[in-house]
């Protein structure tokens, strides 16, 4: 279990993480990103409980797809299936999703939603895992918003499965880190390795929120003031 407290000028987030089929509570104060939040956790087989405030709605959003693929960070098992794939439906819509939870944040997707694209580039790239989502179809935003956040949930329930071995030629990677000073709130810079990752994480280039991805970090579209859908 991974329980993280978040604060800055804009966001307030209390959340807690499990693997394995557990209580679900959330409450941000948008509809539709509870909506999703419940949605992910259901499919991923997580317990999930989350509380979150903020100003702007694109603040929320973005802040909590970091804080929670922080906490999905230390929740990888040490010999993790690693990986997963999924292909979801939803009426019209058509969303194909494969994640590597081994370690090397990435990102590749779009979504007719900027706020739920970059919240799940922020969750991979905290989580430190390659994330891959691919619309095949779809005309209804909600559907295709929805459609790609249950394929990600059910790739994330493969990969995150308990397995029998390292799935790496590197084998397991041995890290010791030697540091002057014992600062009792390490800030989160990029590189930096979340307490948790498994052993045999390859690391490459990306992001472990260092604050905020600059991504939709300005943006002030009304539809971000409001509770909106996708």
């Amino acid at each position: 279990m991974a329980r993280l407290k978040r604060e800055t000028r804009e966001t307030w987030i209390t959340l807690e993480v499990r693997r394995g089929d557990g209580e679900i509570q959330v409450d941000t104060g948008d509809t539709f990103l509870d909506h999703m939040l419940v949605t992910l956790a259901r499919y991923a087989g997580l317990g999930l409980q989350v509380e979150a405030g903020g100003d702007l709605r694109h603040h929320l959003i973005e802040d909590v797809g970091i804080t929670l693929g922080l906490a999905l960070a230390m929740e990888v098992p040490e010999r993790a299936e690693r990986y997963g794939w999924a292909l979801v439906p939803m009426d019209e819509a058509l969303v194909e999703a494969a994640v590597d939870v081994g370690g090397r944040p990435y990102f590749v997707g779009e979504l007719p939603s900027d706020l739920y694209r970059h919240f799940l580039e922020s969750m991979a790239l905290n989580m430190r895992a390659t994330l891959h989502v691919e619309v095949r179809r779809g005309r209804d935003r909600h559907h295709v918003v929805e459609s790609a956040v249950k394929a990600v949930g059910l790739a994330l329930r493969q990969a995150l499965r308990e397995g029998e071995g390292v799935f790496s030629t590197k084998g397991a990677v041995a890290l010791e880190v030697e540091a002057e000073g014992t600062p009792t709130d390490p800030p989160e810079t990029a590189g930096s390795l979340p307490p948790g990752t498994p052993p045999g994480s390859g690391g490459t280039s990306g992001q472990i929120d260092a604050g905020r991805t600059e991504t939709g970090s300005t943006d002030t579209r009304p539809s971000d003031t409001g509770n909106g859908e996708a």
